[in-house]
C-alpha cells in the first residue's frame, strides 16, 4: 500500500483531499503546516482554528496526523522576498513562493522522513506523465483552476505530487465534505495574504518597512499632494489615493499611472486609461516546467494575475529570460507578478516574475 502524506490546512479542499485518497485505497497520513507565529488584529492565532479543524477532520475520516512549523523557513524564504518587493515598488505574489519554497520543500523533505510515496494537496490542478516528463495542467474547474501558483513547480517536485481534486468542481467539494460529516464542509475559503488575515494591509507592512512620503505628481509634473509610501500603491490604483476634487484638470477618476522610485513620485492620470496599457513584458528569469521550447519564438498564452482570462502572445526565449509581446495591449501590467504561460492543450509551460514592461 502506497503512503500519501496529504497537507492539511483545515479548509475544506485539503480536507476532501485526505478522504478521497483514503477512499481509493492509499495510506493517508494528514500533516498541518505552521507558516506564521504573529496573531491578527483580534489577538488571535488564526493557525490555531485551522489546526483544530484538520485535527478533528483527520479523527473523523480515521488517518493519523501531524503538526510541524515552519515558521522560521517561511519568514527567510518567502517573508522577507516579500518586503525586499515592496522596497523595490513592485508587488509581489507570496502564494507562488510559498508553493515552490515551502509547500514543495521542507514539507516535501517532512512528508519523505514520514515515508511518503507521494505527497498532496487540496490545488485545482491536474497532473498528466508522459514519456517520463512530467506536465502541469489547468483543472476541470477552471473558475478554481490554480496552476497559476505552482507554475515555479519543477520536474521532482511534480513527481513526488498528487492531484485530487483535478477533476472535480469546488461545489462537488464541498457536496462530498457534507455527505461525509466533514466540520469543514461549509468553511469559508481563505482569501487574501495568509500572514496578514483580516489585517489591514498598510498598518501591516508599516510594521516592517518605514513608510517614506513623497509627491504625488501628474503626467506633466503638477504636483498635486503627497502620498504615504509608495509600497502602499499599485499600478491602475484608483481608491484611496486622497487628492479628490483638484481644478483645473480635466474630469475624471485619478488613477495610478507610475511609481518612480529614484525620486520617490508617486505619478497619477485621470479620465482616459492609456498610460495603463503596455505592448509586452521581459521577465526576470523563467521556470520552464516540463521543458524549454524547441523554437526561441512560439505563440502561446498568458496568464497575469489570478482568474484574470488568458492573453494570446508571442514568447522569445533570451537566455534566462522570456520576452512576451502581446496580441492585444494588456491593462495595468505589474512588477513583482507573474507572467505564466499555457499552450493550446492547456499545459502550464512554465512562469517568470514580471521585471521590465514594454510600452
Amino acid at each position: 500500500m502506497k503512503t500519501v502524506v496529504v497537507g492539511m490546512s483545515g479548509g475544506v479542499d485539503s480536507s476532501v483531499t485526505a478522504l478521497l485518497l483514503k477512499n481509493q485505497g492509499y495510506s493517508v497520513i494528514g500533516l498541518f503546516m505552521k507558516n506564521w507565529e504573529e496573531k491578527d488584529a483580534l489577538g488571535r492565532c488564526t493557525s490555531t482554528k485551522d489546526y483544530d479543524d484538520a485535527r478533528k477532520v483527520c479523527d473523523k475520516i480515521g488517518i493519523p496526523y501531524y503538526s510541524v512549523n515552519f515558521s522560521k523557513e517561511y519568514y527567510e524564504r518567502v517573508f522577507e522576498y516579500f518586503l525586499k518587493s515592496y522596497r523595490e515598488g513592485r508587488t509581489p505574489n507570496p502564494d507562488v513562493l510559498c508553493n515552490r519554497e515551502i509547500k514543495f520543500g521542507p514539507f516535501l523533505q517532512r512528508a519523505q522522513m514520514l515515508g511518503a510515496d507521494f505527497i498532496a494537496t487540496g490545488h485545482y490542478a491536474k497532473k498528466v506523465t508522459e514519456n517520463g516528463l512530467h506536465y502541469l495542467k489547468k483543472a476541470f474547474d477552471k473558475n478554481k483552476d490554480q496552476s497559476y501558483f505552482l507554475n515555479q513547480l519543477n520536474q521532482e517536485q511534480l513527481s513526488w505530487v498528487l492531484f485530487p481534486l483535478s477533476d472535480i468542481t469546488k461545489p462537488e467539494v464541498r457536496k462530498i465534505a457534507a455527505e461525509n460529516d466533514l466540520i469543514t464542509a461549509e468553511k469559508k475559503d481563505s482569501t487574501g495574504i495568509c500572514f496578514i488575515g483580516e489585517r489591514n494591509f498598510r498598518e501591516f507592512l508599516s510594521k516592517y518597512l518605514p513608510a517614506q512620503p513623497g509627491e504625488i505628481k501628474t503626467m506633466s509634473g503638477k504636483t498635486l499632494g503627497m502620498h504615504q509610501g509608495l509600497m502602499y500603491y499599485t499600478i491602475g490604483q484608483h481608491k484611496g489615493l486622497g487628492i479628490g476634487g483638484q481644478s483645473g484638470e480635466e474630469q475624471g477618476a485619478w488613477f495610478v499611472a507610475k511609481k518612480d522610485l529614484t525620486t520617490n513620485t508617486l505619478y497619477v492620470d485621470q479620465g482616459r486609461d492609456d498610460a495603463l496599457y503596455s505592448a509586452g513584458l521581459i521577465t526576470a528569469g523563467f521556470n520552464w516546467i516540463p521543458k524549454q521550447p524547441e523554437p526561441k519564438t512560439f505563440e502561446c498564452f498568458a496568464k497575469f494575475r489570478y482568474r484574470e482570462a488568458d492573453q494570446a502572445v508571442t514568447a522569445t526565449i533570451e537566455g534566462d529570460n522570456v520576452r512576451l509581446i502581446f496580441a492585444e495591449p494588456q491593462k495595468a501590467i505589474t512588477q513583482g507578478q507573474f507572467a505564466v504561460l499555457y499552450d493550446a492543450e492547456e499545459n502550464c509551460l512554465g512562469g517568470g516574475e514580471i521585471n521590465e514592461i514594454l510600452r
